[in-house]
């Protein structure tokens, strides 16, 4: 019967398959649950602030950075619960891109909801005119908000990581 060997060597690294090399512990975890709170965040964030701009007068910018920040807090928060570390810069990034891209995304069903819901054909050819015959200040601010939205969420996101780091709480 021959004799089985023993391998007392460390194991080695699987290869994933994108070709980068990761340890079995050391598993990056999936973003799209965290990038989903975000989302739910903001997206209940926003809500609220609408009921309060019923009795409060609050500019829109304002309500955007709010939101974008109450579902930053949210999405960090649950990272560092589950994962018991911070999130590294790859992580900010894509859940930053990806969150902005999920808010865009719902903005645009609530509008074309609004669009074919709320308003008549009347009110859609006045608009249709008016976007016609001055694109550019629609374009402009369609841009500010976009960048308004990104570097909101790029700070605040940053922000909150470094300010519920679990290893700078233990110092």
């Amino acid at each position: 019967m021959p004799r089985k060997i023993t391998n007392l060597s460390k194991p080695s690294p699987q290869s994933s398959r994108d070709g980068l090399t990761k340890n079995h512990g050391l598993a990056q975890p999936k973003l799209a649950q965290y990038v989903g709170f975000f989302a739910v965040g903001y997206t209940l964030a926003s809500a609220v602030f609408m009921m309060i701009q019923t009795q409060l007068t609050l500019s829109s910018q304002l309500v955007t950075v709010l939101s974008i920040i109450i579902g930053a807090y949210i999405a960090v928060s649950k990272f560092v619960k589950h994962q018991q570390r911070a999130l590294d810069r790859s992580e900010i990034n894509r859940i930053m891109l990806s969150g902005v891209a999920v808010i865009w995304l719902v903005t645009a069903l609530y509008f074309v909801a609004i669009w074919f819901w709320l308003f008549d054909t009347v009110s859609r050819e006045v608009l249709v005119d008016m976007a016609m015959q001055k694109p550019l200040p629609l374009l402009s601010a369609l841009v500010m908000i976009l960048v308004l939205t990104l570097v909101s969420a790029r700070i605040s996101l940053w922000v909150l990581n470094s300010l519920l780091d679990p290893k700078r709480k233990t110092r």
